[in-house]
């Protein structure tokens, strides 16, 4: 994927659900994986000519594992003139040491969260960018489904009322394997998961199962994704 049809999903969904206005300073939430390089690199280059004016700031959280390393990230940041920032935690330390949590995403996701919105807000951020794409939409809600007994995904926009901040999607639009492609012909070099659950969790059985399933079933992906922003799902109907 080019750095151009790259933006023409970004540009869209930032239009549809209104997620960029005049003077926003947006903390963009860094793992170091695929999606969020792509949005970093999208929001810096809409930024350029969005005819609505915005800062940025980069901020990953490290879970304080053993071999990751964000040199890359800071020279892209360099490279971009964004400027970066991690956070240390004890994250990891906590989950597999301390608690052993056998299925430690939910709260890992939850802390990680807490420790990016607390420095979103110490830099003076309205609203945070996370990098969730198509796909994660389309899981999202099959997990919800699946695990909860409950129809949900989350939203567009969000808004964090305790924080005073807004959660932002801009990838939504844009397929998986679009990110995949978009990184590897860049020569964007990205940050390999620590996390002793990566590729065994729930997420990634639901991935699985969307795979197999979009095998007997044409177009599956657009016909969930379709339905949801048809549906009474709060935030997403834009058209109402």
């Amino acid at each position: 994927m080019k750095l151009q049809k790259l933006l023409s999903y970004v540009r869209r969904a930032v239009d549809d659900y209104s997620m960029i206005e005049e003077g926003d300073k947006i903390a963009v939430g860094i793992s170091g994986g695929k999606d969020s390089i792509c949005l970093l690199v999208a929001l810096k280059h809409l930024q350029r000519f969005y005819p609505k004016r915005f800062e940025l700031e980069a901020i990953t959280v490290s879970l304080g594992l053993p071999g990751a390393s964000y040199d890359g990230i800071q020279a892209l940041c360099n490279e971009l003139g964004v400027h970066y920032t991690v956070v240390e935690t004890d994250i990891g330390k906590i989950i597999f040491d301390e608690r052993k949590e056998k299925n430690p995403c939910s709260l890992c996701a939850k802390m990680r969260k807490g420790a990016l919105n607390d420095m979103a807000e110490q830099l003076g951020c309205n609203k945070i960018a996370l990098g969730h794409n198509k796909d994660d939409v389309v899981e999202t809600f099959f997990m919800s489904l699946l695990y909860e007994g409950r129809l949900n995904c989350f939203a567009p926009v969000s808004f964090l009322d305790r924080k005073k901040l807004y959660s932002i999607r801009p990838l939504m639009y844009v397929p998986e394997w679009e990110c995949r492609s978009f990184v590897n012909k860049s020569d964007i070099h990205i940050v390999k998961n620590p996390c002793l659950a990566d590729g065994n969790t729930k997420r990634q059985e639901t991935k699985e199962l969307l795979a197999e399933l979009s095998l007997r079933y044409d177009n599956l992906q657009e016909k969930v994704f379709g339905a949801i922003k048809r549906s009474s799902l709060k935030g997403w109907n834009h058209e109402e």
